[in-house]
């Protein structure tokens, strides 16, 4: 496995961006996946919603803790302010799920220190 996919999965809080109670999103399952597997998920949506029973927050600098994981799920195009709100937070690390990529944003995350993955998942990453 490589070693920043390593690292993130070894992380225990993970914001899910993008994650609302649509059961059909990839967002979704991914999000029970990693509960599963006893992360602690943060849903981060606009709507504000409680998502596998975690309170939601319309945007990453409204959550009232640490986070470690920003997990990606919007388009390319507009996960570039994502990655910078993780930077400001202080996250540990960026994932960018599958068919997410955006290079300059990557290398801003890398820059200040974050871990990243980029056009993975975790659920497919995961060995155990």
């Amino acid at each position: 496995m490589e070693p920043s996919v390593e690292a993130l999965l070894s992380m225990q809080t993970w914001a899910v961006v993008g994650l609302s109670s649509n059961r059909s999103r990839a967002a979704w399952g991914v999000a029970e996946f990693l509960q599963r597997k006893g992360k602690r998920i943060v849903p981060v949506h606009p709507a504000v919603e409680i998502v596998h029973g975690e309170q939601g927050y319309a945007s990453l600098t409204d959550i009232p803790f640490a986070v470690d994981v920003v997990d990606c799920f919007v388009r390319s195009s507009l996960v570039g302010p994502v990655v910078d709100e993780a930077i400001a937070i202080g996250a540990k690390g960026v994932w960018m799920q599958l068919d997410v990529i955006d290079d300059e944003a990557a290398a801003r995350a890398r820059d200040a220190g974050l871990t990243v993955v980029m056009d993975r998942c975790p659920k497919i990453e995961w060995r155990s």
